[in-house]
């Protein structure tokens, strides 16, 4: 009986060989999948989730999430399925943004233990705010943040050597601050372990839906956005940012700032001249932080042309 392979046989079987390399390769990449990101909810009692904000927390950041929360129902459960409340250092009013004031529900001190952080765009926190973060973050299911609430997120050391992402005004300024965090722009949304971070502002009613397909799927996620009469898709592709991705670009007929990207009026705006060109920015900080490091921002945008 001959047992030699033919040539074209030897080809098979090395095709297949290779391909069977390749799947046992791409195992732990298929385990990382959206799949299996799954969350496990409790049988009986709510998730708790804690809405953590200081003077000045932009209000769509929480207040969307918030209203997703609210609203999922699952019909297999009696009770809401998600236990809200808000968290800040003291039981001090809060001004938000807009001047809306909110009492808050409990402190740092005597929060309930939460099982999801969100985290919105407010003022720098303490160190007792800091370290409340780092500290229940070890046993929730996901600490998130919306718009520049990165920045408080990353202030905890929770997102070094990790992917985030930001408001896109922010991108620059963040980068700087925290260059140990993988940057990712043109993202809606980034998740890495129990940690997630939107983009600005309306980002976070995506980030919430993504996070209540997580726990009760995708059918549950889809009917909460239909209630809300939210049409955004943004939630089911984390990548639908792209528009932001790129810095706009800055003319002497259309000058940007060149730090947070937004229109600016040179009669009035601050500037500075760095080799020679002329930038103008949106606020005195956006000038202290573009002349603290201006080669960091210089090649993001195109200069408006103007002289001195």
């Amino acid at each position: 009986m001959n047992t030699q392979l033919s040539p074209m046989k030897l080809l098979e079987v090395g095709f297949i060989a290779a391909l069977a390399l390749f799947v046992l390769d791409q195992l732990p990449a298929l385990a990382a999948s959206p799949e299996t990101s799954s969350l496990k909810p409790p049988d009986k009692d709510p998730i708790p989730v804690a809405f953590l904000i200081s003077d000045n927390a932009v209000v769509i950041d929480f207040c969307g999430p918030w209203e997703v929360f609210q609203d999922v129902n699952v019909p297999s459960r009696q009770e809401a399925p998600f236990r809200l409340y808000t968290v800040a250092e003291t039981k001090n009013p809060i001004h938000t943004s807009g001047g809306m004031q909110i009492i808050p529900e409990y402190t740092i001190a005597d929060a309930p233990t939460p099982k999801v952080i969100v985290i919105p765009a407010q003022s720098d926190p303490s160190p007792a705010v800091v370290e409340w973060i780092k500290k229940s973050s070890k046993t929730t299911d996901v600490t998130m943040s919306v718009c520049t609430g990165a920045f408080v997120l990353a202030k905890t050391g929770l997102l070094s050597g990790k992917a985030a992402t930001t408001y896109h005004g922010a991108f620059g300024r963040f980068a700087m601050k925290y260059p140990d965090v993988q940057l990712k722009r043109g993202a809606r949304f980034v998740e890495t372990g129990n940690l997630a971070t939107a983009g600005g502002l309306s980002s976070g009613i995506d980030l919430a839906l993504r996070v209540v397909e997580r726990y009760y799927g995708r059918d549950v996620a889809e009917k909460t956005a239909y209630n809300l009469e939210y049409q955004g898709q943004g939630w089911k592709n984390p990548d639908s940012n792209q528009i932001y991705a790129t810095m706009p670009v800055s003319t002497a007929d259309h000058p940007i700032c060149p730090v947070c990207a937004m229109d600016v009026d040179p009669k009035i705006a601050p500037k500075s001249v760095f080799k020679g060109a002329t930038y103008y920015f949106c606020s005195e900080d956006d000038k202290k932080t573009f002349d603290a490091a201006p080669e960091k921002f210089v090649s993001a945008a195109t200069t408006s042309g103007s002289s001195n």
